[in-house]
C-alpha cells in the first residue's frame, strides 16, 4: 500500500520535469530598445541545444505591429553579428555586411550626424543608431 502512496506522489512530479524538456525555455537576455519599435536578444534552450534570437518589430509594416526573429543557430553565429556590427562602426557609409539569411547596411544621416545600421532579415526589416549597436557589441562579447 505504501508502493502505491509513493508511486501516485512520484508521477506528477516526473510528469511535470518531462514537460518542462519538451518545449524550449525563451529568455530575454538584452533589451536593445524598447516600444515601440522594440528589438530584444533572447535564449532559446531546447533540450540539450542553446540558440539565440534577435526579435525586432518590422519597420516596414506601420498600419500594424509585425514582429520578426532572426535566429542564430549557436554562439558562433550570433559572434559573426557581433563582428559584422564591429566592422561596419570602423567603416564607411553604405558598406554591407552580407550573411545567409541576413545584412546589415551602415548608413550615416548627415544632418543628426550619427551613424545608422538597417539590419535586413528573411522577411523584415528594422534600423538602430550606434548606441545601440555598442549594446549588442558589447553585451555578445561578454557571453
Amino acid at each position: 500500500m505504501k508502493k502505491i502512496v509513493l508511486i501516485f506522489l512520484i508521477i506528477p512530479f516526473a510528469g511535470f520535469t518531462g514537460l518542462k524538456l519538451i518545449y524550449p525555455s525563451t529568455s530575454n537576455l538584452l533589451e536593445v530598445r524598447t516600444d515601440p519599435w522594440p528589438i530584444n536578444l533572447q535564449r532559446i534552450i531546447d533540450r540539450r541545444d542553446t540558440s539565440f534570437a534577435l526579435e525586432f518589430r518590422d519597420q516596414q509594416v506601420v498600419s500594424g505591429i509585425v514582429l520578426d526573429t532572426l535566429p542564430f543557430k549557436n554562439l558562433e553565429q550570433l559572434r559573426y553579428l557581433e563582428q559584422g556590427l564591429s566592422a561596419l562602426k570602423k567603416g564607411h557609409n553604405g558598406d554591407i555586411a552580407t550573411y545567409q539569411d541576413y545584412s546589415i547596411k551602415r548608413t550615416e544621416v548627415i544632418k543628426k550626424d550619427s551613424i545608422w545600421y538597417m539590419l535586413r532579415g528573411a522577411g523584415g526589416l528594422t534600423n538602430f543608431q550606434q548606441p545601440e549597436a555598442d549594446k549588442l557589441i558589447s553585451f555578445i562579447r561578454g557571453l
